[in-house]
């Protein structure tokens, strides 16, 4: 296996990790089609760092944090939902990126590309998606609470809307780090498939979060695996294991009833 194979292996098993915990508060929020419409909103960032020779994370993660900031900024001053906020910047950040993104680079960044991760990417995956699932882990039982009721999660000293801050903080950085494994378009699978898998077959919150997690792992080890094996590109293998995973789950649950 070469180095590049290596490094794209430890960045997707750490990516696929965090990408699936926090996955499970997305589907528990009924959000699940919000990360990957926010995934897109990273392509002019993307855009941005091939046309003036950056490091494009920085831009994905510039636009990915803007974006977050105006959905939350919009859902709490109107009576708009997050889903139609983000449809709105989702087909504008892909019409722009589109526009911006030089034609010869432009599959790369919709599909990604294993074979240029580098050490200091696998690094920064690690890096961010460690402390990503801390953090998910010390607020999960606060956003929890705050879908169930926001008064009664006012009630017991939850500050409501910090926490949904940091919750889509949290997603913005899955979905920046994840897109140079998958790509802007497949990248909001890692977020979904493996959680909307575990929702079937868990019994209760700390069981989701981890499983929902593991199943990322899962999912993400084994499309690039495939991937290196197969010659194939990798962010279609990791979407295809999850999608087997998910209907194993299914079966799963409709044999166990």
């Amino acid at each position: 296996m070469t180095d590049a194979a290596v490094y794209s292996l430890v960045a997707g098993i750490s990516v696929g990790f965090a990408a699936g915990y926090v996955g499970s508060l997305m589907v528990l929020k009924r959000m699940a089609l919000v990360g990957d419409a926010l995934s897109h909103v990273a392509l002019p960032g993307l855009a941005l760092g091939i046309l003036f020779n950056f490091n494009p994370f920085l831009g994905a993660f510039a636009f990915l944090f803007s974006a977050a900031v105006l959905t939350w900024y919009i859902e709490k001053t109107t009576r708009l939902f997050p889903e139609s906020i983000i449809g709105v910047l989702f087909v504008t950040a892909l019409a722009v990126g589109i526009l911006l993104t030089p034609e010869v680079d432009l599959l790369e960044a919709l599909f990604g590309d294993i074979t240029t991760v580098s050490l200091v990417d696998a690094l920064l995956a690690v890096g961010i998606s460690a402390p990503t699932v801390v953090v998910a882990r010390l607020v999960y039982r606060r956003v929890v609470l705050s879908i169930l009721s926001e008064e009664l999660a006012r009630s017991t000293g939850t500050n409501v809307a910090l926490v949904n801050f940091v919750y889509l903080f949290l997603v913005t950085l899955v979905v920046a780090v994840g897109i140079k494994i998958v790509g802007t378009v497949l990248v909001g699978a890692l977020v979904v498939i493996p959680a909307a898998a575990m929702k079937t077959v868990s019994r209760n919150l700390s069981s989701y979060a981890l499983l929902s997690g593991l199943t990322g792992t899962a999912s993400a080890g084994s499309g690039i695996l495939l991937a290196n094996y197969l010659r194939l590109p990798a962010g279609p293998l990791v979407v295809s294991v999850g999608t087997a995973i998910f209907a194993a789950a299914l079966v799963a649950d409709r044999i166990a009833s």
